[in-house]
């Protein structure tokens, strides 16, 4: 029976990724990509040549079988996003489980993901949090930010550069102006930004200057009394 990797790939810059997933991604049958095309460009950095396979959100149910088939009879694969760790905000979740109920042995690389160096380098408590991912654009958008209205643990959101104005603006609404919030951009770039203070002086900020690239927002959490 073969092995299902999962690999973290780079979110920023090519030195992120580890000697052992560079050797995994050499030695495995397959490699699952999330674009072949993003991807492609990666396995070629460091001269990897091996087989790309399209896996993402729009397909994975319809290969998971096959690719689990396929790990039942020996062959191993490698699991990749286009950056960062599969499962977290990306495909990955659904061919785990999937495997993991057919016996396949899962083995995830520690590497690179885009929430763990926002939130250490936030200033804000790390020791306890919540992960809370892209929120839902339109239905249940303002039933999910209420929910989190008592949580006392920082909280991590993605978010996208053209909602990032309107979501801090959402955020001093619901959980009041004065809340402390990290906004961290371009993780592992070159222009890598952290940009901190209250809610309406990060969002005035951002009025001031568009944000670009990729966006993780790091909000402090309730006090306990409220």
């Amino acid at each position: 029976m073969g092995i299902l990797y999962i690999v973290p790939t780079p979110v920023g810059n090519m030195e992120d990724m580890t000697f052992r997933a560079i050797r995994i991604l050499k030695e495995v049958d397959l490699v699952l990509a999330e674009d072949t095309r993003t991807s492609g460009i990666l396995l070629k950095h460091y001269e990897i040549k091996n087989s790309l396979m399209s896996h993402h959100k729009f397909n994975e149910h319809g290969t998971s079988a096959a690719i689990v088939n396929r790990l039942l009879a020996g062959e191993n694969v490698a699991l990749i996003s286009d950056a960062g760790t599969p499962g977290i905000s990306d495909p990955g979740f659904f061919l785990v489980r999937e495997a993991v109920r057919a016996g396949v042995e899962v083995q995830c690389l520690p590497g690179a993901t885009a929430f763990v160096p926002a939130l250490v380098s936030s200033g804000l408590p790390c020791d306890r949090f919540a992960f809370e991912g892209f929120l839902p654009q339109k239905k249940g958008r303002q039933t999910k930010l209420l929910s989190l209205k008592d949580e006392q643990r920082t909280m991590i959101f993605y978010e996208s550069p053209y909602r990032l104005v309107k979501t801090l603006e959402q955020f001093a609404e619901v959980y009041g102006p004065d809340r402390q919030v990290s906004v961290c951009r371009e993780i592992s770039k070159v222009h890598e930004e952290s940009v901190r203070g209250t809610l309406e002086e990060v969002a005035a900020h951002f009025k001031a200057h568009a944000p670009k690239g990729e966006i993780v927002i790091v909000l402090e959490g309730a006090k306990e009394n409220g």
